[in-house]
C-alpha cells in the first residue's frame, strides 16, 4: 500500500483508503493523465491489484484498459500491463489455483460465472477481438504473449461468439496461424493452446486451420520435441490435432492426402526396454493410438476409412502397432488402447485382418496373436477393460472377413483339431470359455463364437458336426446340445443371455441348424416354459431371447419334422403363452436400456461386468427379425403354404435369371476379347500407313533427285554440240582439248553418280518387296478379326494400287534415262571424226568413246535388270490382289455370324424382361400376404458400411446387359 500512495502523490500518515476507493483512483489517473509516465505506473498499479481485487477492477477499469489499448500503442509496456490486467480479470485459472480443497463447489461456479460475465462485456464491442488480434501480430514479447494468454481465456468463457468474431475478421485465423512459427517456445506453445480452443467443434475454422498448413507444423513440433518421449508441448499438439480430424471427413481427407499418415510410424517404434514408462509418455502414446483411431472410427465414411487403413500398412503403421501389442513390458492401459486401435485399423480391411492373422507372439513356440489374445479374454484375472478391448479385435478381425471365420471353426471341426495337444487352437479357447464357470468368460466366448457364424450359413452348417467330450464313459454330444443344456441347467443370467445370442445368430438364415434344434423334443418345452411363466425384471431379458429364439426357429422352419412343424408351433404358442403375450415378451428385448447403449456403437463399451448384455451386431439382427416374427405368429397356415410357393417360384426365377446373367457376363467378356484384337489391328495398320508414308515421301525424293540429273544431262549435251562447232571452224586447239579431257572426267563422275542413283533405288525396290512382305503377314492376322476385316482389306488394296502406280511411274523414268543413253551414244558418234583429224588427241578420244561406250553397256544391264524386278512386283501384286478377295469372302461370313449372334442376345434380352416381370409379379403377391420383401434398389444400394456383394454383382450385369444393347 504505500508503493500506492507513492503513485496517488499522497501522505504517508493518516488513515489508509480501502482497495475500492484506489482502484476508482487509479482508474481517474489512467483516464486523465497527460503523462504516459503517469498512464503507464497507473495500469501497473492495476495490474497488481487485479488478483486481489479482481472484481472491482474488472468493473471500474476495464473500459479504461480497452481505451489505453485503442490509443496508446506506441508504447509496449503500458500495452503489456494492460493486457495482463485484463487477463488477470478474465481468467478463471488464477483464482482455481488459489483455492483450497475445502472450498465448496458454489464459490468455483461463483469464479467461472464472474469470468463468463467480464467475457461477455469485453466481447460485446467486436472492435475489441478485433484489436486483440491486431496486437497479438506484433513481434515485442510483452505484447505478443500476454495477448495470447487474454485470447485464450476469451476463448475458454465464451467459445462459440468469440470464434464467430475471428471468423469473420479479416485473415483472423491466418494471424493466429503465425504463432507456431515463433521462435520463442513460450509463445509457440501458447500458441497451440490457443489454437486449440479456437478449433473446438467449429468445422469451419478447423478446415481453414487445416489449410493454412496446420498438420505439417505441428508434426514438425512434435518431431521436434521427442515423438512420445517429448513433454507437455507433444501432448498440447496431440489435443489440437485431435480437434482438426475428429468428425471432419474434409481434413482426415487431407490429412490422408498428404501422406502425413506416413509420419505417424515413428510415434510408434517402441525400443526393446519398456521398464519405466514416465506418465508423460504414457499419455502421449494414448493421444496417438487415439489419433490413429479418430482416422479409422467406424463411424466415418466406408471409403475414407478403408483408404486409412490401406495407407497405415504400406506404411508400415499398422505393423509397428502389432509389434507393440506382442511387446513385453507395455502398460496395461495402452496394451488396452493399442488393442483397440489394432481392431479399428484392420476392422474390413481384407488384406489388414489377413495380416493380423498372420501375426506371430514371440513365444516357443510361436503361438498366432488371436490365439494369445483369446486367452487373455477368457482369463477371469485379467482385467475388464483388457477383456473388452480383446473382444473387441476379434469382432473387428472377422468382420465381413469369411475366410478368417472359416480358418476360426475350422479350428473346432474333428478333421483339424490337433490330436497331440500340444497347442491350443482358437475354437478350443472359444469352446473353454463358453462352458467355464465364470460368466463373463461364457458370456464373451458366445459373443465371438456369434461373430464367426455372422452371414455366413456355410459355416453354420459345418458347426452342426462340431461333437465335444463331456465326461469320460459318456457318449459326445454336439455344441448345439451342449449350449442348450446349460441353458436348462438355471446358470447366471449374463450366461444365459450369451448363449441365447449364439443360439438366435447360428439359427437364424439356416434352416438346417433349426431342424437340428427342433430335433431335441426338451428345447421346445423348456422355452415356453420360460416365456410362460413371470418372472422379476432380471429375468424378463431371458424371456425375450427366448421368445426370439423360438419365433426364428418358426421362422426359418422348412417343416421337416412333423411334430414341429410352424402351424403346430404356432398353435403350441397361442396354447400355453398366447399370442399377444408372446409378441409382449419379444418386446422386451428393443425396450431394455442396456440394447439401445449397445446399438450405439460397435465397441463393447461398459460401465461394469454386469452391464455386458448386447452385442452391437446382435442389436442387428434384432431389429431385422423382430417385425418378420411378429408377423409370422398372427399368419395361418394357408398363407404359409402360399408364402413356400412363392418363395419356391422366386428361387426358380432367381436361379434362371443368374444362368442368364452368367451367359451374358460370358458374351460380354468374349466381346471384350474382340475389342482388344479390333485395337492390335487397328494400330497393326496404321504402323503400315506410316511405313507406306514414309515409301512414298523417298520415292518423291528420288524423284527429285532424276529431275536434277535430267537437267544437268541436257545442260552439258548443249555444250558439247557448241564445243564441235568450234572444232570445225577454228581447229582443235591445245587448250580445247583439255578442255574436252575434264568434261570428259565430269562425265565419269556423273555416270558414277548415276550408278549410285540406280543402287538407291534398288535398296527403295528391296524396301517395297520387304513391305509386301509385312502386308502379306498382316493380311493372315486379319483374318481372325470378326469385325473390321473387309474395311482393312480394302485399305490394303488401295496401297497395293497406290504402289502399282509408283512403279509405273518408275519404269516411264527409266525408259527416259535409256532414250536420253541412246542420245548420248549419237552425240559420241557424231563427234568421232572431228577428233579423229587430231593425231594424239584423237587417240585419247576414242578411247573415251571406247569407256562411254561400256559405261552405257553397263547402264542398259541395269536398266533391264530394273524391268524385271518390276515384273516380278506386278506378279506379287497379282497375288496380293487375290488374298485380299479371299479375305472379303471370309469378312462377310463373319459378318453373318456376328448379326447371328446379336440375334440370339436379343432374344436372351427379352427373355429376360419377361422373368424380370415375373419376378416383381410374384413380389407383389409376397407383398400381399404380409411378407416382408427387398426392392431390388434397395438391395442393390444396402447400407452404406455394410455393402452387399451380390447387390454390386447384379449391378454390374445390369450395366453390362445396357452397355451390350448400346453396341
Amino acid at each position: 500500500m504505500n508503493f500506492l500512495r507513492g503513485v496517488m502523490g499522497g501522505p504517508s500518515a493518516g488513515p489508509q483508503p480501502s482497495g475500492a476507493d484506489t482502484i476508482q483512483k487509479l482508474c481517474d489517473r489512467v483516464a486523465s493523465s497527460t503523462l504516459l509516465d503517469d498512464r503507464r505506473d497507473a495500469v501497473r498499479a492495476l495490474k497488481s491489484l487485479s488478483k486481489k481485487y479482481r472484481l472491482e477492477v474488472g468493473i471500474q477499469a476495464m473500459e479504461h484498459l480497452i481505451h489505453v489499448l485503442q490509443t496508446d500503442r506506441s508504447d509496449s509496456e503500458i500495452i503489456g500491463y494492460a493486457l495482463d490486467t485484463l487477463y488477470n480479470v478474465i481468467s478463471n485459472d488464477l483464482e482455481e489455483e488459489e483455492q483450497d480443497d475445502s472450498e465448496e463447489e458454489n464459490s468455483a461456479k461463483q469464479v467461472d460465472d464472474l469470468g463468463s460475465q467480464f467475457t461477455e462485456i469485453f466481447i460485446k464491442q467486436q472492435e475489441n477481438v478485433t484489436l486483440l488480434l491486431t496486437l497479438v501480430e506484433e513481434f515485442d514479447f510483452h505484447v505478443r504473449w500476454p495477448g495470447v494468454k487474454l485470447l485464450t481465456s476469451l476463448l475458454k468463457q465464451q467459445g462459440p461468439q468469440v470464434q464467430q468474431i475471428i471468423l469473420v475478421s479479416p485473415m483472423g485465423v491466418s494471424r493466429l496461424m503465425d504463432l507456431l512459427a515463433d521462435s520463442r517456445e513460450v509463445i509457440r506453445n501458447d500458441g497451440v493452446l490457443l489454437l486449440q480452443q479456437l478449433t473446438k467443434s467449429n468445422a469451419a475454422i478447423q478446415k481453414i486451420v487445416a489449410f493454412e498448413n496446420a498438420f505439417e507444423r505441428l508434426l514438425d513440433i512434435i518431431t521436434e520435441e521427442g515423438n512420445s518421449d517429448g513433454g507437455i508441448v507433444v501432448e498440447d499438439c496431440l489435443l489440437l490435432l485431435q480437434n482438426l480430424l475428429k468428425n471432419n471427413n474434409s481434413n482426415q481427407n487431407f490429412f490422408k492426402e498428404g501422406s502425413y499418415i506416413q509420419r505417424m510410424k515413428p510415434w510408434f517404434e517402441v525400443g526393446d526396454d519398456n521398464c519405466g514408462w514416465s506418465a508423460q509418455k504414457v499419455t502421449n502414446l494414448h493421444l496417438m493410438l487415439q489419433l490413429v483411431r479418430v482416422l479409422v472410427s467406424p463411424t466415418n465414411p466406408p471409403g475414407a476409412t478403408s483408404s486409412c487403413q490401406k495407407a497405415m500398412f504400406h506404411c508400415g503403421l499398422l505393423q509397428q502397432l502389432c509389434t507393440i501389442l506382442m511387446a513385453t513390458g507395455v502398460p496395461a492401459d495402452i496394451l488396452t488402447e493399442t488393442i483397440n486401435t489394432v481392431s479399428e485399423v484392420i476392422r474390413g480391411c481384407q488384406t489388414n485382418q489377413d495380416y493380423f492373422a498372420s501375426v506371430n507372439a514371440p513365444s516357443n513356440p510361436p503361438r498366432p496373436a488371436i490365439v494369445v489374445l483369446l486367452m487373455s479374454m477368457v482369463n477371469e484375472r485379467q482385467p475388464f477393460v483388457l477383456r473388452c478391448a480383446v473382444l473387441y479385435c476379434f469382432q473387428c478381425f472377422l468382420y465381413k472377413n469369411q475366410k478368417g471365420q472359416g480358418e476360426i471353426v475350422s479350428t473346432l471341426l474333428p478333421s483339424t483339431i490337433d490330436a497331440t495337444g500340444n497347442s491350443v487352437s482358437a475354437g478350443q479357447l472359444l469352446c473353454g470359455g463358453l462352458f467355464s464357470t465364470d460368466s463373463l468368460s461364457n458370456w464373451c466366448a458366445a459373443v465371438a463364437l456369434a461373430h464367426a457364424l455372422q452371414e455366413n450359413g456355410t459355416l453354420k452348417e459345418q458347426l452342426l458336426r462340431v461333437q465335444l467330450a463331456t465326461s469320460i464313459g459318456n457318449p459326445p454330444v454336439s455344441l448345439l446340445q451342449q449350449c442348450t443344456n446349460i441353458l436348462s441347467q438355471g446358470s447366471k443370467v449374463q450366461t444365459r443371455v450369451g448363449l441365447l445370442m449364439l443360439l438366435c445368430t447360428w439359427l437364424s438364415n439356416c434352416s438346417i441348424a433349426v431342424t437340428h434344434f427342433l430335433h431335441n423334443p426338451a428345447n421346445v418345452p423348456f422355452l415356453t416354459g420360460q416365456i410362460a411363466e413371470n418372472l422379476g425384471e432380471e429375468e424378463q431379458l431371458v424371456q425375450g431371447l427366448c421368445a426370439l429364439l423360438l419365433g426364428i426357429s418358426i421362422y426359418y422352419n422348412d417343416n421337416s419334422l412333423e411334430n414341429y412343424r410352424k402351424e403346430k408351433l404356432k398353435q403350441l404358442i397361442e396354447k400355453r403363452i398366447g399370442r399377444e403375450n408372446f409378441i409382449e415378451k419379444l418386446g422386451f428385448i428393443s425396450k431394455h436400456e442396456l440394447y439401445s447403449r449397445a446399438a450405439q456403437k460397435p465397441q463393447p463399451s461398459f460401465s461394469s461386468p454386469d452391464h455386458m448384455m448386447f452385442d452391437h451386431e446382435f442389436t442387428k439382427l434384432v431389429k431385422e427379425l423382430e417385425g418378420v416374427i411378429s408377423k409370422a405368429i398372427y399368419k395361418s397356415s394357408e398363407e404359409d403354404k402360399k408364402e413356400e410357393e412363392v418363395k419356391k417360384t422366386l428361387e426358380q426365377h432367381d436361379n434362371i435369371v443368374t444362368h442368364y446373367k452368367k451367359v451374358i457376363r460370358e458374351q460380354d467378356q468374349e466381346l471384350e476379347e474382340l475389342k482388344q484384337r479390333i485395337s492390335t489391328l487397328t494400330s497393326q495398320n496404321e504402323q503400315l500407313q506410316a511405313t507406306v508414308t514414309q515409301q512414298v515421301s523417298q520415292i518423291q525424293q528420288h524423284k527429285d533427285q532424276y529431275n536434277l540429273l535430267k537437267v544437268q544431262l541436257g545442260k552439258d549435251t548443249q555444250h558439247h554440240n557448241s564445243h564441235g562447232d568450234t572444232l570445225q571452224m577454228n581447229g582443235i586447239q591445245t587448250e580445247e582439248v583439255s578442255k574436252l579431257k575434264e568434261e570428259l572426267e565430269e562425265w565419269k563422275n556423273k555416270h558414277e553418280l548415276l550408278q549410285g542413283q540406280l543402287k538407291e533405288k534398288d535398296s527403295v525396290i528391296e524396301k517395297l518387296n520387304s513391305s509386301q512382305l509385312e502386308m502379306g503377314a498382316t493380311e493372315q492376322s486379319l483374318q481372325t478379326s470378326r469385325f473390321g476385316g473387309l474395311e482393312h482389306s480394302n485399305e490394303l488394296q488401295k496401297e497395293l494400287e497406290m504402289l502399282r502406280s509408283q512403279l509405273q511411274l518408275q519404269a516411264a523414268e527409266i525408259s527416259k534415262l535409256q532414250m536420253e543413253n541412246q542420245k548420248l551414244q549419237v552425240m559420241n558418234t557424231a563427234a568421232d571424226p572431228m577428233l579423229g583429224d587430231s593425231g594424239a588427241p584423237a587417240a585419247t578420244s576414242s578411247e573415251l568413246e571406247a569407256r562411254l561406250e561400256q559405261e552405257i553397256k553397263e547402264l542398259k544391264s541395269q536398266v533391264k535388270a530394273l524391268s524385271e524386278e518390276k515384273e516380278s512386283l506386278k506378279q506379287q501384286l497379282d497375288s496380293s490382289t487375290s488374298t485380299v478377295a479371299i479375305l472379303q469372302d471370309k469378312n462377310n461370313r463373319l459378318e453373318r455370324e456376328v448379326a447371328e449372334s446379336k440375334k440370339e442376345q436379343d432374344d436372351l434380352l427379352v427373355l429376360l424382361a419377361d422373368q424380370d416381370q415375373k419376378i416383381s409379379a410374384q413380389k407383389m403377391k409376397l407383398k400381399d400376404f404380409g411378407v416382408a420383401v427387398e426392392d431390388e434398389d434397395d438391395t442393390e444400394s444396402g447400407d452404406q458400411g455394410d455393402e452387399d456383394e451380390d447387390g454390386d454383382e447384379e449391378e454390374q450385369d445390369e450395366n453390362a446387359a445396357v452397355c451390350y444393347q448400346e453396341n
